[in-house]
């Protein structure tokens, strides 16, 4: 949910890009559950898809979205409905990413598909694809405020994500930065919509606090080898901090030529970057006590659900963002899709499981959350004509007429080579 403010702001100052589509490329497709009965029928098991950064910039973060998602499908199997997960790479790009799309639903007929991560994805897989198939799209991951104003959804209402916009992470960042004293500052930034937003978004909150950005330097979604001529024009008027608005990959190169190059040392972190991998790339003692913001999970019963039933399939739970999002996401397609059942819906389609998203996620109704219990407790609950209210492994799921929900945002900080929280910010100030 994104204050209507900065909507507004929003709306002005970024222009939304022109991506190509894809063709001819075909993503591959991992089957959960083989189908049964009659694909498409309301009481079949019905297909969903999702598209994952397994490969690419984001590739750190793709095995673990792989692994929410199969969580929660084996809790709503576990609950008394089977969902078939047809998982797709979207290689962290867009034209693989909108081929692997069409084949979902074009080959596999998938109704609804959770994913990209990567606003840059999410934005030409929704204009290209599901908006014009009318095939409902969730995304767990994609933070880019250009979501909540894309004109190919306004009055189509098939695009949604169960994490929160930019637009209240960037004025966190902001913030952080006055909070350390840091007068000017410098960005690089990942150019794709993600990328862009926050970046933008930052600027305008630490300079409403007193700062000055210095520079924004943009590099392209495509992995290079160096980044040293973007180094060179971020830092070439002395910036006291320079943010890191990228993904993994880039990031761990261009921090590592940082160091290594007496560039600069001080740096800011985002959702992006909040990865083991750049501790690795920066090295321990370099990256030690330094802070950056995420979307927060609210440690709720919900949360503690997560952690211990992750836990317990998979082991440790890694520190990376975005994976109780996926978790909720598949979940709440799975109470729509029950919903539809309950109805009789003739055919389980995108504007089916539209249809019954908010009256599942959203008050009124009675609570429930993640983990088989809750989840066959929701299915009881609907089979029973009752409403309820799903408040997930990440929070509260509550959409709104933009498919944007609010969430806490995380400050947190490099520790002893681990990621640790420092606080979550449940009340974003306006800029």
């Amino acid at each position: 949910m994104v204050p209507r403010s900065l909507v507004g702001e929003i709306r002005c100052s970024l222009d939304r890009r022109t991506f190509l589509q894809g063709v001819g490329v075909t993503a591959g497709a991992f089957l959960l559950e083989l189908p049964l009965g009659r694909p498409g029928s309301a009481q079949a098991v019905v297909k969903i898809g999702t598209l994952i950064p397994l490969t690419g910039p984001l590739a750190e973060f793709g095995p673990n979205f792989r692994k929410a998602a199969d969580l929660a499908a084996a809790h709503l199997k576990d609950a008394g409905l089977t969902l078939q997960l047809v998982h797709a790479d979207d290689e962290t790009s867009a034209i693989p990413a909108v081929a692997a799309a069409r084949k979902l639903i074009d080959v596999d007929k998938v109704p609804a598909i959770v994913g990209a991560a990567a606003s840059g994805v999410t934005i030409p897989v929704a204009e290209s694809v599901t908006i014009p198939s009318r095939v409902l799209q969730i995304s767990n991951a994609s933070t880019s405020p250009l979501l909540t104003v894309l004109p190919a959804d306004q009055g189509q209402d098939f695009l949604f994500r169960t994490c929160p916009s930019d637009a209240l992470q960037g004025v966190v960042l902001g913030k952080v930065a006055v909070e350390l004293q840091y007068k000017t500052a410098a960005a690089i930034y990942v150019n794709n919509p993600y990328g862009q937003g926050l970046a933008e978004q930052f600027k305008r909150s630490f300079e409403k606090r007193g700062g000055k950005l210095l520079a924004m330097v943009p590099h392209d979604e495509a992995l290079a080898p160096t980044y040293v001529a973007e180094l060179r024009r971020a830092v070439q008027d002395k910036p006291d901090v320079l943010a890191a608005i990228s993904y993994p990959g880039h990031a761990s190169i261009y921090l590592r030529e940082a160091l290594e190059g007496n560039y600069i040392k001080k740096f800011l972190f985002c959702d992006g970057t909040k990865s083991l991998e750049v501790v690795k790339a920066m090295g321990e003692k370099n990256a030690e006590g330094m802070l950056g913001t995420a979307p927060g999970s609210v440690l709720t019963s919900g949360y503690n659900v997560f952690i211990a039933e992750y836990g317990k399939a998979y082991g440790e739970v890694p520190p990376l963002p975005y994976m109780t999002n996926m978790y909720d996401a598949v979940a709440l397609l799975g109470l729509a899709v029950k919903a539809a059942q309950v109805e009789g819906v003739p055919e389980m389609t995108g504007i089916a499981i539209r249809e019954r998203l908010r009256q599942v996620a959203n008050p009124p109704g009675e609570v429930v959350g993640p983990g088989a219990a809750d989840l066959k407790k929701a299915l009881q609950l609907l089979e029973g004509k009752r409403d309820i209210n799903y408040e997930g492994a990440a929070g509260a799921c509550d959409f709104d007429d933009n498919g944007d929900v609010m969430t806490p945002i995380e400050v947190w900080k490099f520790a002893d080579g681990k990621i640790v929280t420092v606080r979550l910010e449940y009340e974003v100030p306006k800029i």
